[in-house]
């Protein structure tokens, strides 16, 4: 099924102010009066000041001159538009169709059936190549792609990355257009965004706003770079492109933030509150590259456990600042441990990007092939230090024991700190989970962030060296009961 965190945002209006009137005619240039007779002036008035013609001037400076791309104004119809523009990139976009099998009660037809449908866009006409989201192929059997021209193909799936959203695929067609792609580490907050796609089940539909934001995070996946747009988002514009006021690819229409306080848009109206996620083509086109390459995303490690850095947590390492990422562990042997970083190390600049929290290193690692040499601007208490991470190959490991963490699943794991750890007075048993990546096997069963875990199995947990002997003799699929807030929940990782 379509991932709820689908599609959503606000409509913008562009009011475009004007004096009453005035209408969209352009204001004429003025021009000197005929020359009069000068009338007769009585003792009392003041003589009219004659009109003389300018005297030539010198060439304009630069900075007074007019602007080489001004607001797109259709002389012929007398209408600002971004028609031209985006005309070019509107047969690029198609409508995604998955099906497969009925998750309900069936019929014992084996025909495949549509699941769900959403967006995607071309980024390769003489190779075919599709791009959109994993959410929407997923569960797929057989793909189809509508054209705007009425056209109707099946697809082939190349492949998917769950941790990004992302899914790759491919048509064999004639006289296909495709999108052009902007690099979107040059976009500022207030661009104008336009979102398009099919959605509601209605025909392709073009939106616009504005790039409200850069570099969100806090999603729940290795994205953490997101593009936020108010742009109308909607059940439907999943995969669609969210393109600039030329026309050019800058993300894909990934998720929604709708229902108040539920951030997967999972809340009882998942209506349009004008927060949409897009994929940035920075993250996007190294995904589809890996895809396209290998049929899979491979992704690197640097070998230390990080954390964001809260205003708590600033206040007890005596900062100023509140954006960054804390290191909470090395590994031996690691790529951190060869850069000289040290747990409590705080991060604040990475491949010469700022980082806000814990998810914007994981983004820049994440898109970071194995070799790739990093530069890191560090906090280390107080002053600050620079050195370089060599990001290494990922090798797949159950569970990894550090000095002060556990990486397991995909998901990180501490002692209990001190404050949170007494209750009337005693300890609490139980190990907290300090992050989750996403996109990993932890993610996809909902272990979350701050969860404890008080059981592996049957065996109880009290500390850290117990977790990882519970989950080392334990290779099949595991159950953790966990205490999150006043509830206890099972959940079931491993395969």
């Amino acid at each position: 099924m379509s991932r709820s965190v689908f599609m959503a945002g606000s409509a913008v209006a562009l009011a475009l102010l004007t004096l009453p009137g005035a209408g969209l005619a352009q204001t004429p240039k003025p021009t000197p009066p005929a020359a009069t007779p000068a009338p007769t002036q009585s003792p009392a008035q003041t003589p009219a000041t004659p009109y003389r013609a300018p005297r030539p001037a010198a060439a304009p400076a630069p900075a007074a001159r007019a602007p080489q791309f001004p607001l797109p104004y259709d002389e012929r119809r007398g209408v600002f538009t971004f028609a031209t523009g985006l005309e070019r990139s509107l047969p690029a976009v198609v409508q995604v169709t998955t099906l497969g099998s009925s998750r309900g009660p069936t019929t014992g037809e084996n025909e495949p059936k549509p699941l769900q449908s959403g967006s995607g866009v071309i980024i390769d006409a003489r190779e075919g190549i599709i791009v959109t989201n994993n959410h929407v192929v997923d569960g797929g059997t057989k793909f189809t792609v509508d054209m705007t021209d009425g056209r109707l193909f099946d697809a082939t799936l190349v492949g998917v990355d769950k941790a990004t959203d992302v899914a790759v695929l491919k048509i064999e067609a004639p006289h296909l257009s495709q999108v052009e792609i902007v690099d979107s580490d040059t976009l500022r907050t207030g661009d104008l965004a336009f979102a398009v796609g099919y959605p509601l089940g209605l025909d392709q539909t073009l939106t616009m706003g504005v790039i409200s934001g850069l570099g969100r995070s806090g999603l729940g996946d290795a994205v953490e770079d997101y593009i936020q747009t108010d742009a109308a988002v909607n059940s439907g514009n999943s995969g669609g492109p969210l393109l600039d006021s030329r026309g050019r690819l800058i993300g894909i229409n990934t998720s929604i933030l709708s229902g108040g306080s539920d951030p997967l848009g999972m809340g009882a109206t998942g209506g349009n509150d004008g927060i949409a996620f897009a994929v940035p083509t920075r993250i996007l086109m190294f995904v589809v590259g890996q895809i396209r390459d290998h049929g899979e995303v491979t992704r690197g490690k640097i070998g230390a456990a990080m954390g964001s850095l809260t205003a708590t947590r600033a206040r007890a390492f005596g900062l100023g600042i509140v954006r960054g990422a804390v290191v909470e562990d090395v590994a031996p042997g690691s790529p951190a441990e060869a850069a000289g970083l040290q747990k409590n190390d705080i991060i604040t600049r990475i491949q010469n990007r700022p980082v806000a929290n814990a998810g914007s290193v994981q983004a820049t690692v994440g898109i970071a092939p194995p070799g790739t040499r990093l530069p890191i601007v560090y906090l280390r208490d107080g002053h600050e230090h620079t050195t370089a991470l060599t990001v290494a190959t990922a090798e797949p490991v159950r569970v990894a024991v550090g000095k002060t963490a556990i990486e397991a699943f995909g998901a990180q794991f501490r002692a209990l700190p001190v404050e949170d750890g007494k209750e009337a007075g005693e300890m609490q048993a139980g190990v907290q989970v300090a992050s989750v990546e996403g996109g990993s096997d932890a993610a996809q069963h909902k272990l979350a962030a701050g969860d404890i875990v008080t059981k592996v199995g049957e065996v109880e947990i009290t500390d850290l060296a117990g977790l990882a002997a519970a989950l080392e003799a334990d290779q099949g699929m595991t159950t953790l009961t966990v205490r999150r807030g006043e509830e206890t929940v099972e959940i079931n990782v491993g395969e």
